[in-house]
């Protein structure tokens, strides 16, 4: 059978210069006006944590920061 490992990672807001977002009251969030040179920075972070053989399962967003949850077949 095939198994997971989970990592739960907290980027913090240190880590960007500027990033915007926004959340309706439903709780949906979308990015808004986020310069090219941040969204590079989070690609470059989901690359680095790619390459480590981990899948993206959900991004999290708030003021501090953001949450990231990610996945990889485990090795037994």
């Amino acid at each position: 059978p095939m198994t997971f490992e989970y990592d739960v990672v907290k980027i913090p807001v240190q880590a960007f210069q500027h990033l915007a977002f926004f959340c309706s009251q439903n709780g949906e969030c979308a990015l808004d006006d986020v310069p090219m040179d941040q969204a590079g920075r989070l690609t470059d972070i989901l690359n680095e944590k790619g390459a480590e053989g981990w899948e993206l399962v959900q991004l999290f967003f708030d003021r501090s920061g953001v949450v990231a949850i990610w996945k990889r077949s485990k090795k037994i």
